[in-house]
């Protein structure tokens, strides 16, 4: 019996109640253009919240190609750190990088099987067309274990996925 806790469940319900924000969706241009990215105040996250591009401490480029692998597929990140992920699209189909727990990552990776025309326009997310490059500005605030995947049917079946370890923010001893 599934309980409330349920990861799948909760993936589950989480997208359902996506839904109306999925009828806004839009294609390859920038989310900053969609009228409702600024509308929208930044949604805490398991992994983190979007972050600000003025505090971007560093930038990591993840190439991606149609071998279904991203380059690099591993990433170190401090808590606290707010990174901008290049996603840069080598191959000759579209691509995206989606960020999230690994479970709530396979939960629409189903989804998408069932609805392959489904685009996404979230923060974590990047839908990105051959030989293009699209952003994520992420501000790392929790510490764990992470993925990033292409959730694009197919994809993410073929291996098409990646890890985020946020390693805790050092503590101060004290005396």
């Amino acid at each position: 019996m599934a309980t409330p806790t349920d990861p799948l469940r909760r993936a589950l319900l989480a997208g359902l109640s996506a839904l109306p924000l999925l009828a806004t969706a839009h294609g390859p241009q920038s989310h900053a253009s969609h009228p409702r990215a600024a509308a929208l105040p930044p949604e805490q996250k398991p992994w983190g919240i979007a972050g600000d591009p003025a505090r971007v401490t560093r930038t990591i480029e993840i190439r991606m190609g149609d071998d279904m692998r991203f380059q690099p597929d591993r990433l170190a990140v401090r808590e606290g750190e707010t990174l901008r992920l290049r996603a840069v699209n080598r191959g000759r189909v579209m691509h995206e990088i989606v960020i999230g727990t690994p479970e709530e990552l396979a939960a629409h990776a189903e989804l998408m099987k069932k609805h392959p025309g489904m685009e996404h326009d979230e923060p974590h997310m990047a839908h990105v067309p051959p030989g293009r490059r699209g952003d994520i500005v992420w501000h790392f605030n929790r510490p764990g274990d992470f993925a990033f995947a292409c959730l694009i049917a197919g994809h993410f079946e073929a291996g098409m996925v990646g890890r985020i370890r946020v390693e805790p923010a050092a503590q101060e001893k004290t005396p």
